[in-house]
């Protein structure tokens, strides 16, 4: 009896081995993880027209903020930033990319929203950028706050979500207005600077753009509010829980360096910093790596070849670029913004 027990017993071992086998090759764990080690590269899903955020120029040099999280994944699944391959890809087949495997991780402005997070086979790793639907007025109007709109002129496209929120808020405060409308941004943006309406509305990064482009720019205001929640990140593909990981955490990581005030200029000398955080941080008392399956310095590389989240920022969106938009809402947390890293732990 004994020896059918212990035939039993290896039969069930083996087959609970197989079971477990089995669901590691279908779940995908660090299947995306190998394959980038493999292919030596890092693949982005990126627009090749979203100024701030991707953009390509004549010299097929790329740039933008989604650019830079691309080269901080890069930095820290392979040690260098420039390992990395970026695929330009329309609204309409962005996620579907994504789904068959044609990209590692999706950018290009994306929007995180329910639909996209639960039917698109999309996984968000969470908020790169805080954007929103604003307003963009001549500062001869002496108007301060979109709550000074009753009875504008509103330029928007026709049938965007943008339509929609302005009769959301406006009428939820009984405020009159008249829309202007086409579709066509680039036709709303020549009526606007003819004074064909009051205000031109859209995402604010894409009217800080539009500001600098206009002859008259510093005679134009983007007004304070936003009426929308547009938050924007990397999207991974669905099932592959250790890559979702690698993402988010190097987003995170960029985060933390700015809380910590770690910076590209100073990351070597914070090697002496004597405080638990940091050092942990920068892989000295601590192996964070190797539970994502990265090196032990994967933090220190993201952070000495691309710098902090906060000099990723002003160069790509902020004062030290075309933009020039104030941190706001992506501001760390500690200055007034909803920027928020986990501990590092």
């Amino acid at each position: 009896m004994s020896s059918v027990w212990k035939f039993c017993a290896a039969a069930l071992l083996l087959l609970a081995s197989n079971i477990a086998t089995s669901w590691d090759a279908s779940s995908g764990a660090s299947s995306t993880l190998d394959t980038v080690r493999a292919r030596g590269k890092v693949i982005c899903g990126v627009a090749d027209n979203e100024p701030g955020f991707s953009d390509v120029n004549s010299r097929g040099t790329w740039s933008g903020l989604d650019v830079e999280f691309c080269s901080a994944l890069a930095a820290a699944v392979l040690g260098n930033r420039d390992a990395v391959k970026y695929l330009s890809l329309n609204r309409g087949d962005r996620f579907k990319a994504l789904q068959d495997g044609e990209v590692d991780v999706l950018l290009g402005a994306t929007a995180w929203t329910l639909t996209r997070d639960t039917e698109l086979g999309a996984h968000f790793a969470g908020v790169l950028y805080y954007d929103g639907q604003g307003f963009i007025i001549p500062r001869n109007h002496s108007i301060a706050s979109v709550l000074e709109l009753s009875g504008a002129s509103i330029c928007v496209l026709s049938g965007s979500s943008d339509e929609a929120a302005i009769s959301d808020f406006f009428g939820a405060r009984k405020m009159r207005y008249q829309l202007v409308t086409s579709d066509r941004w680039d036709d709303l943006v020549k009526t606007y600077a003819n004074g064909g309406c009051t205000v031109l509305t859209g995402d604010m990064s894409l009217l800080a753009y539009e500001k600098g482009r206009l002859p008259n720019a510093a005679e134009q205001m983007l007004l304070p509010e936003m009426i929308t929640k547009e938050p924007y990140g990397p999207a991974v593909r669905m099932g592959d829980e250790n890559w979702f990981a690698v993402v988010r955490w190097t987003m995170m990581a960029l985060i933390a360096a700015e809380e910590m005030n770690i910076s590209s200029a100073n990351v070597e000398a914070s090697k002496g910093s004597p405080t638990h955080e940091s050092r942990r941080f920068l892989g000295l008392d601590a192996d964070l790596g190797a539970r994502l399956g990265l090196s032990r310095d994967w933090a220190y590389q993201i952070v000495k070849q691309t710098g902090n989240y906060g000099e990723i920022f002003e160069r790509t969106l902020g004062q030290n670029s075309p933009l020039k938009l104030e941190r706001g809402p992506n501001n760390i947390w500690s200055k007034g913004g909803l920027m928020y890293a986990p501990p590092f732990r």
